[in-house]
């Protein structure tokens, strides 16, 4: 648990992610509590639009940490690379009486802002299977009554719920009829909470590419309802798996599941460099960060990149779980890294951000008139059909991420290249979907093997960071040319 120091509300605790066995904890299903009116089961919605910007907590840890250490020398990067990044906000401290409140104080804020909040949902009974984060509510009665208030405080406005880490994947601990029982209860959950607030979209646990079988825990996920009451799967809450891998385990276990529309959310809050030697989950040294929050993935059934576990936030091996501990902060910005499909790498340690953001969808991010803006930028066409558009996603002091979009209708193409010429003095610091080089303020990008071919109504995104200083003036256009 985490240590009193912290402040005491429901939505303050972090754990750890592994497989390990436990002690047994009884539960029994509760009948529908409250008088809570159910609608039908919903069919599991599209992937989040790509200009999904995420909500950034004011109040969590590493804000509060860089806002009362201006003089660390560590501060600056840290700020920069995670502090003004969306990140997971989780339920995980037992307080049925605030939870509403507690929720209420996320979601009404980030809907007045326009944003969508990732809300993380930790109390299963047993959870952890007595592991460093144990607690949870003290049966699946309570559960129930508590999902109940916790979906109470959800709102109206889209909001994403990670439901439950470790409840599908680590259940060793378990009997059958307890797991039976647990199954039942994440399925309620998942109906309670769409019911509460159709907007918002439940996402269930699926452990990691390197825990179980696509086809054990998709067996799991289908007893716990994710079908009929989720719209997707999460991967890698608190891991360090690499993001190919864990692309290619939720795309598996989501045919497994059937012709659904569910998709997936990985979470690369710390897999920039992937995992240790020895797979070490515990607090490992010399991480650092992946791709940043976005809604941007280029690919149907991806339907985000996100940080679940804050960096920072400790897995109860360095500290008590879930307290931030700045010098690990510090490590994770300066192994930045990008970790995706193309396996672009970009270090930090200039103080930039190189490494880490993927489509700059990341949100609470201050700073320019750009954020999100399309530039004039666009054009190339070879033969007729195909395009590429440029914009600047995010901006910041100094920095700004951007993208290119490359996409056809009426043609379709099969190998590119996209160049522009910076009017000012930017320079790429990192690309991801693309390799990017820039000569003088010409930059020049190519596909990696999995985005080659753009189809006839198709379309792939290449993202950069860039530093810059006085105004960021944008390309006044982007050459398209195949091959």
């Amino acid at each position: 648990m985490r240590s009193s120091e912290v402040i005491n509300k429901s939505r303050r605790h972090h754990r750890p992610r592994r497989k390990r066995l436990g002690a047994l904890v009884g539960g029994v299903v509760a009948a529908l509590a409250g008088g809570l009116l159910f609608a039908m089961p919903q069919q599991a919605s599209a992937e989040l639009p790509s200009g999904t910007t995420f909500y950034r907590d004011p109040d969590s840890q590493v804000a509060r940490w860089t806002a009362a250490n201006q003089n660390d020398p560590r501060q600056p990067l840290i700020n920069r690379v995670i502090g003004q990044r969306a990140q997971g906000i989780w339920f995980s401290n037992y307080s049925p009486s605030t939870v509403t409140s507690d929720v209420r104080a996320v979601t009404g804020p980030a809907a007045a802002a326009g944003q969508v909040p990732v809300l993380v949902a930790y109390q299963m009974p047993n959870r952890d299977c007595g592991g460093a984060s144990a607690g949870g509510a003290p049966n699946l009665a309570a559960y129930d009554t508590w999902i109940d208030r916790f979906a109470a405080g959800l709102g109206s406005a889209p909001v994403v719920v990670i439901l439950e880490p470790d409840a599908l994947a680590l259940v060793d601990c378990l009997s059958s009829q307890e797991r039976t029982a647990r199954y039942a209860s994440l399925s309620r959950a998942g109906q309670v909470i769409r019911s509460a607030n159709p907007s918002a979209r439940v996402y269930y646990d699926a452990g990691h590419s390197s825990w179980h079988s696509p086809a054990v825990i998709a067996e799991r996920l289908r007893a716990a309802g994710v079908v009929q009451n989720g719209n997707g799967i999460y991967s890698n809450a608190s891991n360090y798996r690499a993001t190919p891998d864990e692309v290619a385990f939720t795309k598996n276990v989501l045919n497994q599941l059937g012709g659904s529309n569910l998709g997936a959310i990985i979470d690369t809050s710390r897999n920039g460099l992937g995992p240790t030697a020895d797979s070490e989950w515990c607090d490992p040294r010399g991480r650092g960060v992946g791709i940043a929050p976005t809604a941007n993935t280029g690919d149907r059934q991806i339907h985000a990149y996100f940080w679940i576990k804050p960096p920072g936030e400790l897995d109860g091996c360095a500290g008590p779980a879930g307290r931030f501990d700045p010098d690990i902060a510090h490590e994770l910005a300066q192994n930045a890294r990008d970790g995706g499909p193309g396996g672009t790498t970009g270090g930090t340690s200039s103080g930039g951000t190189s490494g880490t953001t993927a489509g700059g969808t990341t949100g609470g991010t201050t700073g320019g008139s750009s954020g999100g803006g399309t530039s004039a930028g666009s054009g190339g066409s070879p033969g007729t059909g195909c395009a590429a558009e440029y914009r600047v996603a995010n901006q910041w002091s100094g920095g700004f991420t951007g993208e290119v979009a490359v996409s056809c209708s009426g043609a379709s193409l099969d190998g590119w290249t996209v160049s522009w010429t910076f009017p000012g003095n930017q320079r790429v610091t990192n690309a991801w979907n693309a390799e990017c080089s820039q000569q003088g303020n010409r930059v020049t990008c190519t596909p990696v093997a999995w985005n080659r071919s753009v189809p006839d109504g198709g379309s792939v995104t290449l993202g950069f960071n860039a530093d810059f200083s006085g105004e960021n003036a944008r390309p006044g256009s982007v050459t398209l040319t195949r091959g």
